[in-house]
């Protein structure tokens, strides 16, 4: 266990803490980026890290009612069959000797461009939903009649992409529930995300595990220093602009994912 692996993993529980964003979407490229360590390994290790700090949140929300277990089972019927096929898929990939560590940085790249845009754009568009629902827009109501169906198509589509990038199951699957359920209190959209990432992370980290691309002293060190940080950044937090907060971390995500892009 490195210091500089407890030093990451306090900087990004700490902003973890302070945002509610930016657990696989920093992690993952800072330990490629910044440690030189391979996708593979770097996704793997993270989407353990993010199961384990994530677990006490779903205690805590469950507590105060702020799951929708329905809501978390249809994201998992589909995510979690999802992330097993992906990972038997990166399995035969490797066994095979194709490369696929090109195809974890591209969706990487992927998904922290799309996660710094919905971080720019959530609040604009669920206020636009509300106002087309309040006005009667015909189109959305007939859509919305097929939510479970598409909260399991939303599910399958994060199994994958979390699995190969480890990006995606917090902001992304935040963002799509609020879409779905715009009359939900914000509160049981993040309560409700928070509890299908912990089962889809752990899955898909189990996975990375059965073919050795978890590092666990690297994994030890973030932890150590990614817990307390998680709850001091969440006491700051909220103290703090979220205007200020969230532009700012988006405009990070972007950075980096046009990073990995060239």
């Amino acid at each position: 266990m490195e210091f500089f692996h407890v030093l990451t993993g306090a900087f990004v529980g700490f902003v973890i803490g302070l945002t509610g964003v930016g657990g696989g979407s920093l992690m993952t490229p800072i330990l490629v980026l910044g440690f030189g360590i391979n996708p593979a390994t770097a996704v793997g290790t993270d989407l353990l890290y993010a199961a384990i700090t994530k677990s006490g949140g779903v205690f805590v929300h469950h507590r105060h009612r702020t799951v929708d277990w329905r809501i978390v089972a249809l994201l998992s019927f589909g995510s979690i069959p999802a992330s097993i096929v992906t990972i038997l898929v990166l399995e035969s990939f490797r066994t095979a000797g194709v490369d696929y560590e090109k195809l974890m940085t591209l969706t990487l790249s992927m998904m922290l461009i799309l996660t710094s845009l919905v971080v720019f754009m959530k609040n604009r568009l669920v206020t636009h939903l509300h106002r087309k629902l309040n006005d009667g827009n015909g189109i959305i109501s007939r859509l919305l009649i097929f939510r479970p169906q598409i909260t399991l198509l939303a599910g399958v589509m994060l199994g994958i992409l979390v699995t190969i990038s480890s990006v995606g199951a917090g902001a992304i699957g935040a963002a799509i529930l609020f879409l779905l359920y715009p009359r939900k209190a914000s509160i049981s959209i993040v309560g409700t995300d928070i509890a299908h990432a912990v089962p889809l992370t752990a899955i898909a980290g189990i996975g990375h595990v059965h073919f050795g691309s978890v590092d666990f002293s690297l994994l030890t060190g973030l932890l150590v220093g990614g817990l307390p940080a998680i709850y001091c950044g969440s006491l700051i937090g909220s103290h703090l602009p979220d205007k200020i907060l969230r532009p700012l971390v988006a405009t990070i995500l972007l950075g980096l994912g046009v990073r990995f892009a060239i």
